[in-house]
């Protein structure tokens, strides 16, 4: 199942943020805590390489605890200073306390002039991760718009959040090759690349044995398999049958089922799931145009 998923307006979104970067003191760029490697755009560490980065695991209470452990002592060790987050239901002072501590030389440096500075802080990721969702909640009210696809936000957005706090929200940014098939995939899995784009059942198939290979028990249980070597489309048809997805005749209802699979997997329905480790590596493959080359992420 090839993913190559470049709409029009990414080109001009790349542009928006590249002119805006001087304007910004702090980057603050997100990613989904079930998947590290693959929700982080490759192209960003050249993008931002002068300016100061913090990175917020988002969903950080949909992933596994002891593996989001794990992500924030790795990236910590590669010098990226990080955290846990949740933009829905997190304490904005949390987020606000990252932003400031990124921030600090940079307001010291002022203070040394007598000047009390307004900190511009850039948000950038992948799409829907949470960008809106982080800005709103800082915020503190639906100033940016959100949804739960793709897209949704189209344009830069600067929206003041203290008095010496802006706040940049953009929209999400791919790269232009997804070379990494495993990695789009994964993206598919949390609605970065649109559902209608891609072959579902085979997407749901993948998802499916993902999460068995992380969290047999949860998997068997919510989707009522009873065995946990099934793959490919006897695995779907188990989960069909074990939840009912059935039309007339018994025929299996493969519609519903990927709806309700990435559904529940997305809303989190099947407990704290992390499908990467930072203890297995693996080659991101080369990307043109893109900064120094990462390789992390379980096969």
């Amino acid at each position: 199942m090839d993913i190559n998923w470049y709409p029009g307006h990414m080109a001009k979104t790349k542009r928006q943020l590249q002119e805006q970067l001087s304007r910004v003191d702090v980057v603050v760029e997100l990613c989904d805590a079930r998947l590290p490697y693959s929700s982080r755009n490759p192209d960003l560490d050249k993008l931002i390489a002068n300016k100061k980065r913090v990175l917020l695991l988002n969903k950080a209470d949909l992933a596994d605890q002891g593996m989001t452990s794990a992500w924030l002592n790795y990236f910590r060790s590669q010098g990226i200073d990080c955290a846990p987050y949740n933009a829905a239901t997190g304490k904005a002072k949390d987020a606000l306390a990252v932003i400031d501590r990124a921030a600090k030389e940079t307001v010291e440096r002022a203070l040394a002039k007598g000047v009390r500075k307004t900190v511009k802080a850039m948000v950038v990721g992948v799409p829907n991760v949470g960008k809106s969702t982080f800005t709103n909640k800082l915020h503190g009210s639906g100033i940016a718009k959100t949804g739960d696809h793709p897209g949704v936000t189209r344009a830069n957005q600067w929206v003041r959040i203290t008095p010496y706090l802006d706040l940049l929200d953009t929209p999400g940014l791919l790269w232009p090759r997804l070379d990494d098939q495993l990695a789009a995939r994964r993206l598919c899995y949390i609605g970065t690349v649109k559902d209608d784009v891609v072959d579902l059942p085979m997407l749901t198939i993948h998802l499916l044995q993902d999460m068995l290979s992380v969290k047999p028990e949860a998997v068997m249980e919510r989707f009522r398999v009873t065995d946990a070597t099934l793959r490919g489309e006897a695995l779907l048809d188990a989960v069909c049958r074990g939840r009912g997805f059935l039309m007339k005749g018994g025929v299996c209802d493969y519609d519903r089922c990927c709806y309700v699979v990435l559904d529940e997997f997305r809303a989190g329905k099947l407990g704290r799931i992390t499908l990467e480790t930072p203890a297995k590596p693996r080659p991101r493959l080369t990307i043109p145009g893109a900064g120094k080359e990462e390789a992390h992420g379980e096969d």
